[in-house]
C-alpha cells in the first residue's frame, strides 16, 4: 500500500461524522476537487481507494443525501448523486464552484471546519510521495478558485504551496518536509505524522553519512592524486640525477615520499628525524615540484 493510501486509510477511519456542520464541510473538500465529474446534474466522485469511498458514502448518507449508488468502473469505485442543494456552491458551465464569500468567512471563523475542509479536499484527489524518496505533496483541483480557497487556508497555519496549472486542472502542491508534516497534523492523520517523520530522521541520517563518505572519498582522491604527482616530480629529479642535489631536508622528505606513497602529509611529517607539521611537508614538497618543473623547462628550452 503506497504513503497516500495509508495516510486516505487512516483519516476515513475518523469517528467525527456525529457534526453535521464537520460533515458538510468534508464534503465540500471532496467537491471541491477534480474528482468530482458533474453530468446531466449528477455529481460522481471517483477512487481507487475503498477507504475512501465508503468515507465519501457516510458523508451523504449524514446529510440524508441516500440516494446514491456505488459501481465499479475499471479500478475505480464510482459514486454518483444528485448534485447536493448546498447554499456553498454554485453549478455552472458542467463545473462545481465554492462560493468564496461564504467559505471563507465560516472558515476563517472555524478552525474545526477548515480542518474538515482541507481533510476533503485531500481525500477527493490528494497524493503525497513516500518520504523515503522525495517530498512531494500535491491535491488537484478543476478550477483555479477552489484550488485559492484551500491555499488561502492552508497560509494561515503558516503551510505556504504553490498553485500549478496542468492541462485541465490546477494543482496546489507543498514540497517542503516540515510543512507537509504540518499538513498531515492538520487534517488529523496523527500516526501518518509519525511515520512520515520516523522516514524523514533515517533518510536524514542516511543522507549525512552518504555526504560525509563522499567527502571522505573526494578528500581521499585529492590525496592519491597529489601524490601520484609528488611522486612523478622525485623520479624525474632522481632519472635526471638531480635528487642528490636537493637539500638534506628535502633528500629526506623525497625519500620517504617514494618509501611512503599512500600516507597523509601529517603522517609523512611524523616521520621525519625532526618531525614536522603538515603544511611544513606541503612547503618541502612544494619546493621539489618547483625545482622539477624549473628543470622540465630547461630541458624542454635546450
Amino acid at each position: 500500500m503506497s504513503f497516500s493510501s495509508e495516510v486516505k486509510e487512516e483519516i476515513s477511519k475518523l469517528s467525527n461524522l456525529a457534526n453535521k456542520d464537520i460533515v458538510k464541510y468534508e464534503l465540500l473538500g471532496y467537491i471541491a476537487t477534480n474528482h468530482i465529474a458533474v453530468e446531466k446534474n449528477k455529481l460522481k466522485f471517483s477512487t481507487e481507494n475503498e477507504y475512501n469511498i465508503n468515507r465519501f458514502g457516510k458523508l451523504l448518507s449524514n446529510l440524508n443525501y441516500a440516494n446514491y449508488e456505488i459501481q465499479m468502473v475499471g479500478k475505480n469505485f464510482c459514486i454518483t448523486i444528485p448534485i447536493p442543494t448546498l447554499n456553498e456552491i454554485e453549478h455552472k458551465n458542467s463545473k462545481i464552484f465554492l462560493k468564496k464569500d461564504i467559505i471563507e468567512k465560516t472558515l476563517n471563523e472555524n478552525e474545526i471546519l477548515a480542518k474538515a475542509f482541507v481533510r476533503g479536499t485531500f481525500l477527493g484527489s490528494g497524493s503525497i510521495s513516500n518520504p523515503k524518496s522525495t517530498y512531494h505533496l500535491e491535491i488537484l483541483f478543476e478550477t483555479e478558485e477552489n484550488a485559492q480557497i484551500t491555499l488561502n487556508i492552508l497560509k494561515k497555519y503558516q503551510i505556504f504551496g504553490k498553485i500549478l496549472k496542468k492541462k485541465n486542472d490546477y494543482s496546489l502542491y507543498i514540497k517542503d518536509g516540515d510543512e507537509i508534516a504540518n499538513f498531515l497534523a492538520l487534517i488529523q492523520a496523527n500516526k501518518s505524522v509519525l511515520k512520515y517523520e520516523d522516514i524523514r530522521v533515517l533518510r536524514d541520517i542516511r543522507n549525512d553519512i552518504n555526504r560525509k563518505v563522499n567527502c571522505e572519498t573526494a578528500n581521499l582522491t585529492k590525496t592519491i592524486d597529489a601524490a601520484v604527482k609528488q611522486i612523478e616530480d622525485i623520479n624525474y629529479l632522481q632519472e635526471i640525477g638531480e635528487l642528490k642535489n636537493l637539500s638534506e631536508a628535502l633528500q629526506e622528505i623525497a625519500n620517504l615520499r617514494l618509501e611512503n606513497p599512500d600516507v597523509s602529509l601529517q603522517e609523512l611529517g611524523k616521520m621525519l628525524k625532526n618531525p614536522i607539521g603538515k603544511s611544513g611537508v606541503n612547503h618541502r614538497l612544494k619546493a621539489i615540484q618547483k625545482i622539477a618543473q624549473e628543470k622540465r623547462n630547461v630541458t624542454i628550452d635546450n
